[in-house]
């Protein structure tokens, strides 16, 4: 399925990737591997989570990034270095707690609705 949007809830356990149009949406789950805790008591950056992750976007024009807690960031930045199409595609990025499929997608919906006008209207840059 060929989308221009996506929403990405995450933590350092697992990714909810929802493409969608108008009328679909498509749902994929992307779990990490490993849950090891370094020195400092947080989960780390899980590369390979964070690929699969990126791959899953491919293609998605906009992309709005949320969830509970700093692997939303840290994607952010893996992809800045190892994704740079996903990185272009990143419009935003919230926190939010945990939200079902249907709310992220609702509450993506009027994200990017406020964000395709704003985008459209050069006054609002």
């Amino acid at each position: 399925m060929t989308t221009f949007h996506a929403v990405v809830w995450m933590d350092h356990s697992q990714a909810h990737v929802l493409m969608f149009d108008k009328e679909h949406v498509e749902a994929q789950r992307v779990k990490a591997r490993s849950h090891h805790t370094p020195k400092h008591g947080h989960v780390g950056a899980d590369k390979d989570f964070f690929k699969q992750v990126a791959d899953a976007l491919a293609g998605v024009n906009e992309v709005l990034l949320t969830g509970p807690a700093n692997a939303k960031i840290e994607f952010r930045d893996f992809c800045k270095h190892n994704a740079h199409a996903v990185d272009k595609a990143i419009v935003d990025v919230v926190s939010s707690d945990h939200p079902t499929d249907a709310q992220l997608v609702a509450m993506a919906r009027q994200y990017f609705l406020k964000y395709d006008q704003t985008a459209a209207d050069p006054t609002q840059l």
